[in-house]
């Protein structure tokens, strides 16, 4: 990370931190269609990514660009409605800004969501899947360049990506509220295409129960500064199947709409057992 980017992040946590007086614990970074999980959030400080100097601005569809902050279940939260995509031509360091950012600002635990094609047969459109592990190899590494040893390591270690004890407090709540979950791991990609069938295969072939456009690189920044991470994908679509495989945005979207209750029931009951 370059010396005018990190300028850039210690600017923006300034000014949040003048325009917010608390500490958040909490990050929660929302994904496609998942954006009314901040409704339960009660909010004590919202400002829309337009507002905030030197920060993104989202362009996706599903993605309302909003940092709220607030209280959730007990504890103070920082939320991202609204994600950056590689594909929307930001450059990797873009893409994690937010969540380097939640680090300045307190946060020490990061959840995040996502919507997801399936390619593990048992699974079914609607279902839920915490990611238990990521294969990081068809995207690009957010850590390439200069290392900022004020954010992390040079070399951070992966082997436990997403944190064990919390995948076991999300088993607990899913049992709580009675919801069904998978688990499996997740294939970042770059995107904005839907995957060939050819390249369904190759990812299944390769580990992965479900693939997407996001997760992976934040998920790298936030073990890179020591955050725990939780994450959560939403099976949108079933990319191996047998029937014809179109996809569009829209039927992702409106799978992601309809199982958010669930997701939100697991991560408020989540968040309350921290």
């Amino acid at each position: 990370m370059t010396e005018n980017n990190i300028r850039k992040l210690q600017q923006t946590a300034l000014w949040l931190k003048n325009s917010y007086p608390h500490q958040p614990e909490i990050g929660i970074v929302l994904g496609s269609g998942i954006g009314n999980l901040s409704r339960e959030i009660e909010i004590e400080f919202q400002v829309e990514y337009s507002r905030i100097p030197e920060f993104p601005v989202s362009t996706v569809k599903g993605h309302s660009g909003e940092l709220i902050f607030g209280m959730m279940s007990g504890k103070r939260v920082m939320a991202m409605a609204g994600r950056f995509h590689f594909y929307e031509g930001y450059d990797a360091e873009q893409v994690v800004f937010p969540v380097r950012l939640m680090r300045l600002m307190g946060v020490k635990t990061l959840l995040l969501s996502n919507a997801a094609g399936g390619m593990n047969k048992d699974f079914k459109v609607g279902d839920l899947m915490m990611i238990t592990d990521h294969i990081s190899l068809f995207t690009f590494n957010p850590l390439i360049g200069p290392n900022a040893e004020l954010l992390g390591p040079r070399f951070p270690d992966m082997s436990e990506p997403y944190n064990k004890n919390l995948i076991e407090k999300a088993r607990a709540a899913a049992l709580r509220n009675r919801i069904p979950v998978r688990e499996g791991v997740y294939a970042g990609v770059t995107g904005p295409s839907f995957e060939t069938r050819a390249e369904y295969r190759l990812l299944h072939m390769a580990g992965a129960d479900a693939v997407g456009m996001s997760t992976v690189q934040e998920t790298i920044a936030a073990v890179h500064m020591g955050m725990d991470v939780f994450a959560m994908s939403i099976i949108t679509d079933m990319g191996i199947r047998e029937e014809d495989n179109v996809i569009t945005h829209e039927e992702v979207l409106l799978a992601a709409r309809e199982a958010e209750p669930r997701l939100t029931a697991i991560f408020k009951d989540l968040i309350g057992s921290m």
